[in-house]
């Protein structure tokens, strides 16, 4: 049954292609919600370049039809403006979301045997919309189910001569079903408690041993299996796309910078390594920060520095650099906020795209796509603390991208579970 769909400007934002998405229904975009995008298309921000992309694509579709009288879409739909002609004459003006309720109201009025349903992201415009007997919902089309990204772990069971071989380099037959660059617990058929670490390999036809160097990464050594994973993946070049998901202190972020300084500083496999972070404040911002750029990102990339410094005064000084001063101003890692990474494309550099989940999809799609040759990119999330108003755990970029790129051969992700930072902050992970 065809439907009408009533969209907000949050959805357009989020996702300016969204009108194309609605497979055969009427998708509808009152006027007021126009206005209102129109607000933030001189941005320099992901939402003032949303912002900008939705008005072209309305002025072409505007180039087929009268807006107001419908325009025929790609997958069958059709899409129309509504215009409310009491909003001219009324005292006043009525606040975005309000218009947008009137006109889902004279939408349903119009035509009482289709349904209408608001699309919004904004949660008490959904409650508003409840209460005034309409019916509202999120913009579902890019979200997942959290659960599936943190599945458990891939078991098999070998005999203990074939256990003894695969621990020695040798290689298993894998299993039925299995996705690429998928780790696996391997398990004595004799001592379930004797065990090796493997990894699908990329055609998902043996399961190889993991290698991690016996000195650790920065001596940062692994204190648990999904660490190995983590380590394994990020130092193997074949893999160019890696995802570490786990709540605060396992040592996500630990575990990647100190990938990156060994095998840009130490192995040399790339140029150099770029880490950056979106620009998402928890609580109530401060405000503006005085200084030039560098300054204005002291504090906001104060836990990558401080990770670095930590990790030269674990490993010692790297090419005579003692702390991370010395190694920014060299070059050999740069800080960058994510949004200067529009336009560029990275070759044979190390990227670490840290705190990830705050992204929309289009932004993580915009990062993955600046990476060029010989290049490997790295993010780390907790979908469980999203700062970013305009996402949630379901619908975030991070858990977008770890969706849509597990299965694929240059992809790997790894789901950490076990805090390592100090037993207070597992603690309070758990029951906070």
């Amino acid at each position: 049954m065809q439907k009408h769909y009533v969209l907000d400007a949050n959805i357009l934002l989020h996702d300016p292609a969204s009108i194309f998405n609605f497979d055969d229904n009427v998708v509808i975009v009152p006027l007021a919600v126009i206005e209102e995008i129109d607000r933030f298309k001189r941005e320099t921000t992901d939402r003032g370049y949303n912002a900008r992309a939705i008005a072209r694509t309305l002025d072409k579709l505007r180039a087929e039809n009268q807006l107001t009288d419908g325009v025929t879409l790609p997958g069958g739909g059709i899409f129309r403006v509504h215009v409310d002609p009491d909003r001219f004459i009324a005292n006043g003006r009525r606040d975005g979301d309000t218009e947008l309720l009137l006109a889902a109201d004279a939408i349903q009025k119009s035509d009482p045997n289709t349904p209408v349903v608001i699309v919004t992201k904004d949660i008490n415009l959904r409650i508003r919309a409840d209460v005034a007997g309409l019916k509202a919902e999120d913009y579902e089309t890019d979200q997942v189910r959290l659960s599936e990204l943190e599945s458990t772990e891939l078991a098999i069971e070998a005999t203990p001569e074939d256990l003894n071989a695969f621990k020695n380099g040798s290689q298993l037959d894998a299993p039925a079903n299995t996705t690429p660059n998928e780790y696996v617990l391997v398990r004595s058929s004799e001592c379930s408690r004797t065990t090796a670490l493997g990894r699908i390999n990329a055609d998902c036809t043996h399961v190889i041993p993991l290698v991690t160097p016996p000195e650790g990464v920065c001596s940062i050594k692994p204190r648990n299996k999904e660490q190995y994973y983590a380590i394994d993946a990020l130092l193997d070049e074949s893999i160019q796309l890696v995802t570490l998901m786990g709540k605060a202190g396992t040592g996500k972020t630990l575990i990647a910078i100190a990938s990156a300084m060994h095998a840009t500083l130490k192995q040399r496999r790339y140029r150099g390594a770029l880490v950056a972070r979106p620009v998402v404040p928890l609580g109530r911002d401060i405000g503006f920060l005085p200084g030039d750029l560098e300054h204005k990102l002291e504090p906001w990339m104060k836990p990558i520095t401080d990770t670095i410094d930590f990790l030269l005064d674990t490993d010692g000084p790297i090419k005579g650099k003692h702390d991370s001063a010395d190694i920014i101003a060299s070059g050999l890692i740069e800080i960058q906020p994510l949004t200067y990474i529009r336009g560029r494309s990275i070759a044979k550099r190390f990227v670490l795209i840290d705190e990830a989940q705050n992204l929309t999809p289009l932004e993580v799609k915009t990062i993955i796509t600046r990476i060029g040759q010989d290049a490997k990119v790295v993010l780390t999330g907790d979908p469980h603390q999203i700062d970013n108003p305009y996402v949630d755990a379901n619908s975030n970029g991070f858990s977008y991208l770890v969706n849509r790129m597990r299965s694929q051969p240059l992809a790997a992700h790894v789901a950490l579970r076990k805090g390592e930072r100090s037993s207070l902050a597992e603690l309070a992970a758990n029951l906070l």
